[in-house]
């Protein structure tokens, strides 16, 4: 303020107890322009239904396996889940003589490729495929393994290892 110039003068302000007085009227105004009276219970709104019946309900706590399982649907990581419940559980899936002499190799849109230990094994397998399918569909579920394809034993491979050397190897040179 420039100097010489005096302040306006102070408005009389109103007491606070005046104020929460002012308020709580004009609440009490309200509420029985709505009908309500003191001592009334409040109501509830009708937008959440409330459960009243014991019993389980959504809001219960979930085994972690369903919920697990829930999420990898959600997710779509249950082929990937499959793979490894197929390759984890072998043994147990096919039996100790079949887990002994043949591996799941790889497993792709419902096909499962096995690698035999033997052509022995392989024929067996082939000739055993169906019993084979039934047992999977038991375990894992109707329609996870459609086909199974069984392999022989692979041979050496060669170019690789210790002693090789790169380059198209030795060729005739002679003439």
């Amino acid at each position: 303020m420039p100097a010489g110039v005096a302040p306006p003068p102070l408005r009389p302000t109103t007491p606070p107890d005046q104020v929460a007085r002012a308020a709580l009227a004009r609440a009490q105004e309200a509420a029985r322009a709505r009908g309500l009276r003191p001592g009334d219970a409040p109501r509830r709104s009708s937008a959440a239904p409330i459960a009243t019946a014991a019993g389980p309900d959504a809001r219960d706590p979930q085994p972690v396996g369903v919920t697990a399982g829930r999420l990898a649907a959600e997710l779509g990581w249950r082929p990937g889940l499959v793979e490894g419940d197929l390759r984890g559980r072998w043994p147990e899936l096919v039996g100790p003589d079949i887990a002994e002499h043949c591996r799941p190799e790889t497993f792709e849109a419902g096909l499962l490729t096995l690698r035999a230990s033997s052509t022995a094994w392989a024929t067996t397998l082939t000739l055993e495929a169906q019993r084979l399918l039934g047992r999977l569909a038991e375990e894992l579920g109707d329609g996870v393994v459609v086909e199974v394809k069984v392999l022989g034993p692979a041979g050496p491979g060669f170019g690789r290892g210790r002693r090789s050397v790169p380059g198209r190897g030795a060729r005739d040179t002679w003439g």
